[in-house]
C-alpha cells in the first residue's frame, strides 16, 4: 500500500514539475559534420542562387542521448558569432544551418549581418559552447582554397567520427593538395557516404606512357 502511494506521489510531482530538462551535449557529442563554402546552385531550395544564403554547415549529435543545443554557436575564422542554436537534437540527427538562417539570426540578435561568411579562398568553421563564464571551442576545421571552390563540400566520412574528405562530385578537383579528390557528392541533411578512394589525378597520355 505504501509502495503504491509512493508511486502515485512520484507521478503527481512529475506532473507539477514537468519532464526533466534535456542535458547539454557532453564533450565531443555535438560535432561539425559537413559544410559547403562556395555555393553555385540553390542549396537552400529558396528558388534563387545566393552566394550568402546557400552556404551551409551541418552538425550532428554523435552521442547516444538527445542533447540541448541552446549553449552552442557557430563562427567562421574571425570568431564572430554567426548562428546560435536552439532546441534539441536526437542521437544521430543532423542540423542544417544555411547562410540565410545565419543572416536572419544575426539580424534578430543585433550582430553584424553577413550570414555564415565562409571565405572561398580559405577560412575556418568553428563550433563553440558557452559553459558558465567560459566559451569553449568544441570542434573546428580549417580549409584551403580548393576546398572552398564552387559546390565542393567537405565532410566527415564516416559521418560524425571519420576523417575529413573532399566531396567534389559536382566540381571535380584535379590538383594534388590534400584532401585529394574523391568524386563523392555533397550530402546536406543526409548520411555522408563516400566509397571512392582518393587518387592522384593523371591524364590519359601519362597512363599510355607507362606502358610504352
Amino acid at each position: 500500500m505504501r509502495l503504491a502511494f509512493a508511486f502515485l506521489l512520484l507521478g503527481f510531482c512529475s506532473l507539477l514539475l514537468g519532464p526533466a530538462p534535456t542535458p547539454a551535449c557532453a564533450a565531443g557529442e555535438l560535432r561539425l559534420n559537413e559544410f559547403l563554402a562556395g555555393p553555385a546552385r540553390d542549396w537552400d531550395g529558396s528558388g534563387t542562387i545566393s552566394s550568402r544564403d546557400d552556404e551551409w554547415v551541418e552538425v550532428i549529435n554523435a552521442g547516444a542521448v538527445p542533447c540541448d543545443l541552446s549553449s552552442f554557436f557557430l563562427t567562421d575564422g574571425d570568431s564572430i558569432p554567426r548562428y546560435g542554436f536552439t532546441g534539441t537534437l536526437a542521437p544521430g540527427e543532423r542540423w542544417m544551418v544555411f547562410g540565410g538562417d545565419a543572416y536572419n539570426w544575426e539580424r534578430a540578435t543585433s550582430h553584424p549581418a553577413f550570414g555564415l561568411s565562409l571565405g572561398n579562398s580559405g577560412d575556418a568553421v568553428l563550433l563553440w559552447q558557452v559553459a558558465g563564464t567560459e566559451t569553449l571551442l568544441v570542434d573546428s576545421y580549417r580549409y584551403t582554397s580548393h576546398e572552398g571552390a564552387s559546390d565542393r563540400a567537405v565532410g566527415r566520412v564516416p559521418e560524425g567520427t571519420g576523417a575529413w574528405a573532399l566531396l567534389d562530385g559536382l566540381n571535380p578537383y584535379t590538383g594534388t593538395l590534400p584532401p585529394l579528390a574523391t568524386g563523392c557528392m555533397p550530402t546536406p541533411g543526409a548520411a555522408n557516404v563516400c566509397d571512392g578512394t582518393p587518387t592522384r589525378p593523371t591524364t590519359w597520355g601519362r597512363i599510355k606512357a607507362q606502358y610504352r
